[in-house]
């Protein structure tokens, strides 16, 4: 089926706008079926010296600071999601922006699960493509959390199914969508790319935007910001809803300790899995509905619950060292992501917290963490600082630190949290300030535990 996109652009004057991970891929994708076809790689760095493109004499590549400029001369832009448009008037070329992710969606939409939401995307992800895999299907993990959509599409076939992680950034100029759709919830973030709230959101909405009757869309009515876009837009789709704390027709609800969907239980929350949390409770909600919809065998299906391990630096445990137990959940980058972490571990003594300052709004956390049993607040820069300050003000209870190193931060919950509870690393900010991502701040942090004794 790859080949419908390669006669699509074949003809065509095309540009990759970004050369990161996507961008080489849809480079190496093209090459590999149009060896000869004049390309033009735009970056804003310098990518002349890659080894990838070095040898390439069919090619043109534009960089520099002015590197968004005259767009409009292409045909065709195929653009990885880390490029933003904020404040660029992109009227004039939005027919022309494509992405490995839309090209796929034209030609596969109906093998194609998709998953997005401001939190739970990867755990979601990852958990849907086990249950596939157990079951013996052809399944294929992609997006953020697996590889570039265009890495192993020549492997596709009918019989496959897709399971793409779809962030915001990737959904924003999408016109297709994929046959399962899956927001999990929204929540504020990626306003340095989106702009404003609003508009984040309604990237993220494609989701179900153009999907038929044929369709399904399955979204948390415990969110109240997607309840919100549903309720304000007309869509097409078969829609499912997922909740905690209600029940009705096509909603998978708790009936007590039973999950249940239009009158079939489906599972039981006090079923054996590692996946702790209403949040991963949640999560698993969706996975079931999705089962469903494929027909899935369901002993199978919660045999996969059951076996399936948390990912990486999601309320990771670390261990524990001199009677104090350490958890990871460098992943939570905003406000409510840490609460949930917090709610289902209880016992958390130590909270280290803090990153970069994105314009989110704190309220929430502060008015929680002010009410909580947490009696160390460990503050790193740079809205670990403004929410110990706003703490501060109100709580004389709290023993509250300022500590810019993580290196430091480690040494003073040593110092400072009771033996017998938990510490944890929740930064709900994100970490590029200092890290690279929340992956090498996760890993530095677990490097530190370890050398606590």
């Amino acid at each position: 089926m790859y080949s419908d996109i390669i006669e699509k652009l074949k003809d065509k004057k095309i540009c990759i706008l970004g050369f990161g991970r996507e961008g080489v891929s849809t480079y190496k994708f093209i090459r590999r079926h149009l060896s000869d076809k004049f390309l033009t790689i735009i970056d804003k760095r310098d990518i002349r010296d890659s080894e990838i493109i070095k040898d390439d004499t069919n090619i043109e590549i534009l960089y520099g600071d002015n590197y968004l400029d005259n767009l409009d001369i292409y045909d065709l832009i195929i653009k990885t999601p880390g490029i933003s448009f904020k404040d660029i008037d992109v009227s004039n070329i939005k027919d022309k922006i494509t992405s490995q992710l839309e090209l796929l969606l034209e030609i596969y939409k109906d093998n194609i699960i998709g998953i997005t939401g401001t939190k739970g995307k990867s755990t979601t992800c990852t958990l849907m493509y086990k249950i596939l895999i157990d079951q013996g299907y052809k399944a294929y993990l992609l997006g953020n959390i697996g590889n570039p959509i265009f890495d192993d599409i020549e492997k596709f076939d009918n019989n496959s199914y897709l399971v793409i992680e779809m962030s915001a950034l990737q959904l924003e100029f999408v016109k297709v969508s994929p046959k399962i759709g899956v927001v999990l919830n929204l929540f504020e973030d990626h306003l340095d790319h989106a702009g404003t709230l609003e508009h984040y959101h309604e990237n993220k909405m494609n989701m179900f935007k153009y999907q038929n009757e044929s369709d399904y869309g399955i979204y948390s009515l415990d969110n109240e910001n997607t309840v919100n876009q549903i309720n304000k837009n007309n869509y097409l789709s078969k829609l499912f809803k997922v909740t905690l704390k209600g029940s009705g027709e096509d909603t998978i609800y708790l009936d007590g300790d039973d999950v249940i969907l239009n009158n079939e239980k489906l599972y039981n929350k006090n079923y054996e899995r590692n996946l702790i949390g209403e949040h991963n409770l949640s999560n698993i909600m969706f996975c079931l509905v999705i089962s469903k919809i494929l027909n899935l065998d369901f002993n199978k299906v919660i045999e996969s619950i059951k076996n399936f391990m948390p990912l990486e630096h999601r309320i990771e445990l670390v261990g524990t060292y001199n009677g104090v137990t350490y958890y990871n959940d460098s992943i939570s980058t905003i406000p409510m992501a840490t609460i949930n972490a917090i709610e289902t571990l209880k016992n958390v003594d130590t909270l280290i917290f803090g990153g970069m300052d994105r314009g989110i709004d704190y309220s929430t956390l502060i008015n929680y963490l002010n009410k909580s049993n947490i009696s160390n607040l460990i503050c790193m820069p740079t809205t670990g600082y403004k929410i110990g300050k706003e703490i501060e003000k109100v709580n004389k209870d709290k023993n509250i630190y300022y500590i810019e190193l993580l290196e430091d931060a480690v040494k003073k919950a040593k110092e400072v949290t009771k033996k017998g509870s938990i510490c944890l690393m929740s930064p709900a900010a994100s970490s590029y300030e200092y890290f690279k991502n929340f992956e090498e701040k996760g890993k530095k942090y677990k490097e530190l535990v370890k050398a606590t004794d």
